[in-house]
């Protein structure tokens, strides 16, 4: 694989990215995955600005659950997750009738992550429910064009999160990290329903190195396999 050159400005970005948009040749559906912490918004928000692409967030901010579950744990998993399978669910179907979305857009979530968060935090009563509650609901997400999935150790995680001072995150514990992080392994492992982009994000920090982005944005619109590996600090393992 050839070794990708930083772009040497904002045109460059620019020109690139209208070339690209001219050709066909970026991905219009790109959702960015990874556990908490790995910094999914942030370069969700970078990219959709820069593509002019619409912004999809999970709903973070509006979970009433979400501080509680942190603090008390299994007494509030269940209607967090609950929360949380209803609004995705509503935005997933919002995105097949709102013409003004079309068929361009970033998000900082695949809808199959509820699953993998409600098998962690649910005990097996729960989750039977929950799975009972997805099938009624018949979700059928689209199938973004490109995943791009950050990587980081639950150690890296745990700071990046208290660094950010969200209050109601402060009490996540590193066991539940290191769960986290093992399960969205083990689920792009097996991961085949479109291009992936596998981002080693240990050491990289799109909200403030622009080169880190623009290297990433220039691996995006060169993508040329099915499963791809990004590391722009490649002896930082």
């Amino acid at each position: 694989m050839a070794e990708t050159q930083p772009l040497d400005s904002t045109g460059a970005i620019a020109r690139k990215i209208s070339n690209a948009l001219a050709t066909n040749a970026l991905p219009r559906h790109i959702a960015i995955e990874g556990p908490i912490g790995v910094g999914k918004t942030t370069l969700a928000q970078r990219l959709a600005a820069v593509l002019h692409y619409p912004l999809m967030l999970e709903p973070v901010a509006e979970n009433p659950f979400l501080d509680r579950f942190y603090r008390d744990g299994p007494a509030y998993a269940l209607p967090t997750q609950l929360f949380f399978l209803l609004y995705r669910a509503r935005q997933v179907a919002d995105l097949g009738s709102n013409d003004l979305l079309g068929s361009n857009i970033v998000a900082d979530f695949l809808m199959e992550k509820d699953k993998l968060f409600a098998r962690i935090t649910l005990d097996p009563q729960e989750f039977a429910l929950y799975e009972q509650i997805w099938e009624s609901l018949r979700i059928a997400p689209p199938r973004p064009d490109l995943v791009i999935y950050l990587q980081a150790p639950p150690e890296v995680l745990q700071q990046r999160i208290q660094r950010r001072g969200h209050g109601f995150e402060q009490d996540i514990d590193i066991d539940y990290l290191r769960a986290l992080a093992d399960a969205y392994t083990e689920f792009f492992h097996y991961y085949d329903h479109g291009q992936l982009l596998i981002v080693n994000a240990s050491q990289i920090d799109f909200a403030n190195n622009d080169q880190h982005f623009e290297l990433l944005l220039d691996r995006i619109v060169h993508l040329d396999g099915a499963r791809q590996f990004f590391n722009p600090n490649p002896t930082l393992l």
